[in-house]
């Protein structure tokens, strides 16, 4: 603890040990950790009973939280001929082929979520290692592998959020800001976790949804009851 923050020793120590909270007593409490000048976001982890190691385990995806995220996505889309007019026209910062991979390929990265048509995916593919690491390379299991642009990038900026296991079977995602009321809040991360063990893996044994917590940006995690 000697590397965090006065205001995070804080928060930590008011929150009681081992205990899980009822979700809405979780939020409330979050709250209370609230003391930065800026709208921080609201974030959840769920530690998943799966073996990342296998594929057929591992779980990705894309959700349309019902409240929204709290921010407008910067989305760009990799396209040509007429999907490149779609794709404007619904509000991607970029719609590009051959020189929108070439700007990636020189460094810019500016931009939340990357879309691809099918057809553009054999040149898409040479991304893998840049896009790859940061969790915005274009996917037909998280929805961003489409013909159907302009809904996509309609979706994507108001708030449709991309997940998927990491190395040790966790999911990490936003679920909302600071600022939601705390029905909105609760809302959005039931509808999360119902969507998730919606889509268990057939393969998965034993106790899917094994931990949950809920943090802000700059608090500790508050375990919350996974039942």
């Amino acid at each position: 603890m000697k590397f965090r923050s006065k205001r995070y020793i804080e928060s930590k120590e008011k929150l009681l040990k081992s205990k899980e909270y009822e979700l809405k007593e979780a939020i409330s409490v979050l709250k209370t950790f609230d003391k930065t000048k800026f709208d921080e976001t609201v974030e959840i982890v769920m530690k998943l009973g799966i073996d990342p190691k296998r594929s057929d385990q591992l779980v990705r995806g894309s959700f349309s939280l019902p409240k929204g995220i709290g921010k407008e996505l910067r989305v760009i889309v990799f396209a040509s001929g007429e999907k490149v007019k779609l794709a404007k026209k619904a509000g991607a910062i970029e719609v590009d082929g051959d020189d929108l991979i070439k700007k990636i390929e020189d460094g810019w990265l500016d931009f939340d979520v990357a879309i691809s048509t099918p057809d553009m995916m054999r040149k898409v593919s040479k991304l893998g290692r840049i896009l790859g690491p940061q969790g915005k390379m274009p996917s037909p299991k998280s929805g961003t592998v489409t013909n159907d642009v302009s809904n996509v990038v309609k979706e994507f900026r108001e708030g449709k959020i991309e997940y998927r296991t990491d190395s040790g079977g966790n999911i990490h995602t936003a679920v909302g800001k600071m600022s939601f009321p705390d029905e909105d809040l609760t809302e959005n991360i039931k509808s999360f976790i119902k969507h998730i063990i919606n889509n268990r893996p057939p393969s998965a044994k034993g106790t899917f949804v094994q931990k949950i917590s809920i943090s802000s940006s700059m608090s500790p995690g508050i375990r919350i009851v996974t039942s």
